[in-house]
């Protein structure tokens, strides 16, 4: 048989991931949470300059998540821990506390967290079909 005829990887069933792709997954969750919370203090600090070092933080977290496990769901997870850790310290608390404040600076790392966590998660190349099957006729 040739590699011609062979099936893509589309055409393939669907297998589980292995457990450690999972576990990877879960600890770049729990990381990109941790990330979310020290930007979210850190933002507000220094304001110019924590601002940018909480998201070239959360950028960091994101592309290496990709590029660890070699997939993107490695940028995926952390930016979802990240959302997650940053929507829940958003609340007030019913004393009236609150981490986040009405200002420009808070605004810019909500919405720029989110912008960086979709173009890590899109632009970061995932697994690459091989070669021989990539292209048909060679």
């Amino acid at each position: 048989m040739s590699k011609v005829n062979q099936p893509s990887a589309l055409a393939q069933p669907l297998r589980p991931p292995p457990a450690g792709r999972i576990a990877a997954c879960v600890g770049l969750f729990l990381l990109g949470a941790v990330a979310g919370a020290a930007g979210a203090l850190v933002q507000s600090g220094w304001f110019p300059g924590g601002l940018l070092l909480a998201l070239v933080g959360a950028a960091g977290v994101f592309v290496g998540g990709a590029k660890a496990t070699g997939t993107r769901a490695g940028a995926v997870a952390p930016a979802a821990g990240w959302v997650v850790a940053v929507i829940l310290l958003t609340a007030s608390r019913p004393e009236g506390d609150f981490l986040f404040s009405a200002g420009v600076g808070s605004y810019l790392f909500l919405l720029g967290g989110m912008a960086v966590a979709v173009i890590c998660a899109t632009l970061v190349k995932g697994r690459q079909p091989g070669r021989p099957g990539a292209r048909l006729g060679n």
